[in-house]
Formats: C-alpha cells, sequence, structure tokens
C-alpha cells in the first residue's frame, strides 16, 4: 500500500502523471479567519472572506460582506460587498448595498446599490487613453507655436 512501486510494477516515483492543473473556473478564496499581509497577484478570480492588507491583482475579484481589504484592486472585474480602502481600477465595477469603499473609483462600467458608501472619485476611463491623449496634445501643441510665433512677430 505504502510502497515504492508504481501501478505498472516497477520500482519508481510512486507519482508518475503529472500534478493536475487548476480549473479556470474555481476561484482562490481568503476565508473569513485568514488574515494576510502582502500583495496579491492572480491571474484567475480571487474571492476575499478575510482580512488582506495590501493590493490585489486579479481577473476577477469579489469582496465578501464580511471581508476588509486596505489596498487597491485591479481587476477586468470588481465586486464589493465589504470594506474597501484603497484605489480600484477595473472595467466593471459593481458596489452592492453592504458596500464601504474609501478611495477612488477607475471604470469603464460602475453600477453601485442604493445604501452603498463611496468616499471618493469615479473616473470613468477609456478604452484607448494612449490614443486619446495623443490626439489631444498635438491641437495644444500648435496653439502654443502659434502664440509663441505672435509674440517673436510684434515683440
Amino acid at each position: 500500500m505504502f510502497s515504492k512501486v508504481n501501478k505498472s510494477g516497477q520500482p519508481g516515483a510512486v507519482h508518475d502523471s503529472p500534478r493536475p492543473s487548476v480549473k479556470a473556473g474555481i476561484p482562490s478564496i481568503i476565508s473569513a479567519d485568514l488574515r494576510i499581509t502582502g500583495d496579491l497577484v492572480c491571474s484567475g478570480d480571487v474571492q476575499i472572506d478575510g482580512w488582506v492588507e495590501g493590493d490585489i491583482q486579479s481577473r476577477n475579484i469579489t469582496i465578501g460582506e464580511g471581508a476588509t481589504v486596505q489596498g487597491g484592486l485591479q481587476a477586468e472585474s470588481v465586486r464589493i460587498c465589504g470594506l474597501v480602502n484603497g484605489e480600484v481600477r477595473a472595467d466593471m465595477v459593481v458596489l452592492e448595498k453592504t458596500a464601504r469603499v474609501t478611495g477612488d473609483i477607475l471604470h469603464k462600467s460602475l453600477a453601485i446599490e442604493q445604501g452603498a458608501y463611496l468616499e471618493g472619485m469615479c473616473r470613468r476611463t477609456d478604452t484607448h487613453p494612449v490614443t486619446a491623449v495623443a490626439t489631444s496634445v498635438e491641437p495644444v501643441k500648435e496653439m502654443v507655436k502659434d502664440v509663441v510665433e505672435k509674440k517673436a512677430v510684434s515683440g
């Protein structure tokens, strides 16, 4: 039962098969009795029900009703039911009625249920912020150039 013979009857490693991969649909969970100090980075989904002091970066983040996060959140989508003290950056942000957020929210889509608490600035982000900045700088350069030329001619 505990011998080092694999199923083929040959001596060797007990584990010949590769380690099973984590399914994409299963979130990483920080349970209610867990306290973490440090940043969290995950390529999948994260559900926080405990206490985290640090930034969280993931594809989808859910902050449970009894959870506390002292740090920023960055994800494709964020759903907040608990307490967050930090900046939230996500394409889609949902603040449930039990949410308590102190910090700015940068979003493409924002939903706030009646009863949610938010102290901070909400700012919609463009899908292509680099392009928007680049196109808005050119007219300013032209205006500055015209003003400098007119001042040199009249001066």
